[in-house]
């Protein structure tokens, strides 16, 4: 067990806060899946200029009229041929954060979307959350050491954790990877 959960789901993950200082102010971050935005308005409270993307139309439209932050309502999972597919070009962003999302199809396209130099922010669920709660299905959960792998290429690992999130009674509440690197190449 590594990490103690907040149970207010507003609040910035743990591991987020724990490494939003490596993201400076006036940088530039991607949050794919945003979701309500709890991460993309902690980065733009800090200076950080997001870029916040979800497919739910309401989540998106929630975030509306914030300072240094766009949301954008896209479906990411679309017709992987379409020139849509994946809109963000290579080495855009400074920063991308991806927190409780899996779509392996974009998943190269999603790291190549940060600048070497610049850092990748990544946690969702793998194997043995099932017995959690969803996502269940094979297809939404991290293998052990995916992220490692996938990113081993081009990144320094800065930070990587697995294995079991507790709440603060000690309760297992899900089972997570956390991966934070910085892209050499």
């Amino acid at each position: 067990m590594f990490q103690t959960h907040r149970t207010n789901s507003s609040e910035p993950s743990g591991f987020v806060v724990k490494h939003a200082s490596n993201v400076c102010e006036g940088s530039t971050l991607l949050d794919v899946a945003c979701g309500s935005g709890r991460h993309a308005l902690y980065f733009a409270r800090r200076g950080v200029h997001v870029t916040a993307v979800d497919r739910d139309q309401d989540a998106v439209a929630s975030l509306a009229g914030y300072a240094n932050l766009h949301a954008e309502c896209r479906d990411l999972e679309g017709d992987l041929r379409s020139e849509d597919a994946w809109p963000y070009s290579p080495q855009s962003f400074d920063a991308v954060l991806v927190c409780n999302y899996l779509w392996r199809p974009t998943f190269a396209r999603l790291i190549d979307t940060v600048r070497v130099g610049g850092f990748l922010i990544y946690e969702t669920f793998m194997d043995g959350h099932e017995q959690y709660g969803k996502p269940s299905r094979p297809d939404f959960l991290l293998r052990s050491n995916e992220l490692l792998e996938r990113t081993r290429e081009e990144f320094r690992v800065i930070s990587y954790e697995e294995g079991p999130l507790v709440d603060e009674q000690s309760n297992v509440i899900a089972v997570k990877q956390h991966f934070f690197g910085e892209r050499l190449r």
